[in-house]
């Protein structure tokens, strides 16, 4: 059973709004029932002008002798667009169903009302509206609360990292990013440089792990023509290219002993030489470097220069793998499926983010976008459900352990027949929903009959 709802019902039929505000009710909804979609927009317009929460639900009868329900529909969309309308038709063709779905309606059902079918579908739709609101509270926290910039995080140690970087920001001094691959060691450089007064000037990144030696030296300190076979005319570095800015040299526990030696250089005297070249060429670069190696362990046994390694080392930030900062999951997947999904929006239901949550990530936060980005692929309509998410991801959802209990041991302690087992169990669920047998019957897969002739009561 849905959690209470406030449903609006309009129908001009009294017998027919009668006996479907009673059923409603009857399944615990707090039920307003009117005659015709005129007072049906004018209860709408009441709600939308005092500020309140709305109807959750609204049900209308189709053709009315004054306000039709497409009428009621068309304001239901100008006020309360989140709001699900059902429409009830007695002209049940599929003409009629698809201009309803057109017209904007959550679903439609045809008269005579079969209310097994309705309950089925007021559940559905009042799941969605809940859907809605969570999603619309989710991106209303972050909003309010944290900034979504391009790192997101409310632990305590993102706000540490947050800390460090805007103080550093004001500053020329060089900063070493530590942390995982896929931990967001680029993005913690251009939060740097974009909070900096650099701003406006080119952040440069390069991968120092990717290129060879021979070609990374040209490509961060430049040549002069003919230094080498192929170098056809003069080129400046990226050292040149970031004057002004910033520099972010990512994997910088790559390189070999001789650009150690040569940035070494830069940081101490702010100057480089071209390869090829003797005269030296001041630069203005500020330099972010980042490594997912122990910089500092390479260094005490001689893999990495000590003296580069403590210029580098003047302010460092370390980055979380994702698996020590769980309560950052959630804000980040709203915040990855908001950036995906673009204008058409996206949802993520509860038991998708109880996956992600579960989930050790070993890829860090570039794994958890990239199954976001696989959920939204894989499922258009923009709702992110547990089988939408990698095999890993869902392989750490649990089944609850099941559980026993006194009542379970009562139905079956004198070992009962076949039949007389169906029986109790028929009647406990029974006793269980308030005697409502709509609700058992649908609880238990079979129809009210049969409950009734398992129960031995007559309909």
């Amino acid at each position: 059973m849905t959690d209470r709802a406030r449903i609006l019902v309009v129908e001009d039929d009294e017998p027919s709004r009668n006996a479907l505000a009673s059923f409603l009710s009857g399944e615990g909804h707090a039920i307003t029932a009117l005659p015709d979609g005129s007072d049906a927009i004018a209860a709408v317009r009441a709600e939308q002008a005092s500020g309140g929460d709305g109807y959750d639900l609204i049900i209308t009868d189709w053709r009315m002798n004054d306000v039709d329900g497409d009428k009621v529909l068309e304001q239901v969309q100008s006020c309360a667009p989140d709001t699900p309308v059902i429409l009830v038709t007695a002209n049940g063709t599929l003409n009629s169903a698809v201009e309803a779905i057109r017209g904007g309606a959550y679903d439609y059902i045809f008269k005579p009302i079969d209310y097994t079918a309705l309950q089925v579908v007021v559940d559905r739709a009042l799941r969605h509206r809940s859907l809605a609101a969570e999603n619309r509270r989710l991106k209303r926290e972050i909003r309010d609360r944290h900034s979504l910039g391009n790192v997101v995080g409310i632990s305590p140690t993102m706000l540490q990292v947050y800390k460090t970087a805007a103080r550093v920001a004001a500053t020329d001094a060089t900063v070493l990013v530590l942390g995982e691959s896929g931990t967001g060691k680029e993005l913690v450089a251009r939060a740097i440089h974009g909070a900096s007064p650099r701003a406006a000037e080119p952040f440069i990144a390069v991968d120092c792990g990717a290129i060879a030696e021979g070609v990374l030296e040209s490509e961060l300190f430049g040549h002069a023509r003919g230094s080498f076979t192929g170098a056809t005319g003069a080129r400046k570095g990226l050292f040149e290219e970031a004057s002004g800015g910033t520099l972010f040299l990512d994997e910088i526990g790559d390189v070999g002993p001789r650009i150690q030696s040569q940035l070494l250089r830069v940081l101490q005297e702010g100057e480089i030489r071209r390869v090829g070249e003797s005269q030296p060429v001041r630069v203005n670069a500020r330099v972010v470097a980042a490594t997912n190696k122990d910089l500092a362990e390479a260094a005490r046994t001689g893999k990495f220069r000590e003296d580069l390694y403590y210029r580098l080392n003047v302010v460092s930030i370390s980055l979380p793998a994702l698996r020590e900062r769980r309560e950052d999951i959630p804000l980040l997947a709203e915040y990855f499926a908001s950036r995906h999904a673009g204008a058409r929006g996206a949802n993520i239901t509860t038991e998708a983010r109880e996956a992600m949550m579960a989930y050790d990530w070993p890829g860090n936060v570039r794994e958890l976008e990239n199954a976001v980005a696989r959920a939204l692929a894989l499922n258009p309509g923009g709702t992110i459900l547990v089988d939408d998410l990698p095999e890993a991801v869902r392989h750490r959802v649990r089944a609850p352990e099941p559980v026993r209990d006194a009542a379970t041991d009562a139905l079956v302690k004198d070992r009962p027949t076949l039949d007389e087992l169906n029986r109790r169990y028929a009647d406990r669920v029974l006793r269980e929903l308030g005697g409502n047998k709509t609700r058992a019957a649908e609880a238990l897969g079979i129809d009210r009959k049969t409950l009734s002739r398992l129960l031995g009561k007559d309909e």
